[in-house]
């Protein structure tokens, strides 16, 4: 469930602190308190020597650079779209994990933005060539619809698969003990899911993928939410490359989101076309680590 959140910290994110707002020279007061004041240029000048203020400064730049040129390739639409799926999929939680992942609804949705603008960036910078596909086909799995039972012990699942040998329907049983509340009800059934699904637990993935239509698991699958038994419904055969190049395709652009070099590459790349200049001396190396070649996962923007 916290893929997400990862997810926007591990590309790019927008920092929130407002340095554009100070940047312009001005002793104008900012704080006032007893026996003196805080102007914004004791800010700047404060804010622009720490860490904090020079990546918000280089994210600033990066989300711009993105957005005037690939703004037109990302809509508002599109954004609000998956920020309600995620909403959706936290409901009456999404708030309070907005809160501890230090986001509000603006900033997480800038944060959406600006991950649509990048994964637009590295479609248009990083061709995938039809060695890639191959290879990604070797491994591909066409969409499979299965029926699961997902149980917190090892005993439980072992009990409920002796009742299937003993006849007793998966859907009964996927009612009676499955804690995942929203398929118990249908009999355990989960929506189609091929190989490049990345919300499924891996373990889950390959067991169900060695299943024939009406198999199940003989032995309980230790996933991360528990122990499950999983039904074959549709199995069907792998077809021909064609009919799966999209999805292969997007496999591959999701390996590569997950690549720390690659992806410093397309930001850097970005940073190049736009021709940035920084005015500030004490400012000129905030894109240093995106600019040099060698840059390590360790420059990576945080999140808000």
């Amino acid at each position: 469930m916290n893929k997400y959140w990862k997810k926007a910290a591990a590309i790019v994110a927008v920092a929130g602190i407002a340095l554009s707002a100070t940047a312009c020279s001005s002793s104008a007061t900012l704080v006032s308190y007893k026996g003196g004041k805080i102007t914004q240029d004791e800010y700047y000048k404060e804010l622009k020597s720490s860490q904090a203020g020079k990546s918000t400064l280089a994210n600033m730049i990066i989300y711009r650079a993105l957005k005037q040129q690939y703004g037109k390739k990302v809509t508002q639409k599109q954004v609000d779209k998956e920020y309600n799926a995620y909403k959706k999929q936290y409901g009456s939680s999404f708030e309070s994990a907005l809160e501890q992942n230090g986001y509000t609804t603006s900033s997480f949705k800038k944060n959406i933005k600006t991950n649509l603008l990048t994964v637009a960036a590295l479609k248009d910078i990083k061709k995938i060539t039809s060695k890639q596909e191959q290879k990604a086909w070797k491994s591909y799995q066409p969409k499979v619809t299965v029926q699961h039972i997902l149980v917190s012990k090892k005993s439980t699942a072992e009990d409920v698969i002796k009742q299937l040998k003993s006849g007793t329907s998966f859907a009964t049983l996927a009612k009676k003990y499955s804690i995942d509340s929203a398929t118990k009800n249908k009999g355990g059934k989960l929506t189609a899911f091929d190989s490049t699904d990345t919300t499924l637990d891996s373990d889950f993935k390959t067991a169900a993928f060695k299943l024939k239509n009406g198999e199940y698991t003989t032995t309980p699958v230790k996933t991360q939410s528990g122990y499950e038994i999983i039904k074959m419904i549709k199995h069907p055969s792998k077809g021909k490359f064609s009919d799966h190049k999209k999805e292969i395709d997007e496999q591959i652009y999701q390996s590569m989101e997950q690549d720390t070099t690659t992806m410093q590459s397309v930001i850097r790349t970005v940073l190049k076309k736009s021709d940035i200049s920084i005015k500030d001396k004490d400012l000129s190396n905030v894109l240093s680590s995106y600019m040099s070649t060698t840059a390590t996962t360790n420059s990576a923007t945080s999140s808000n």
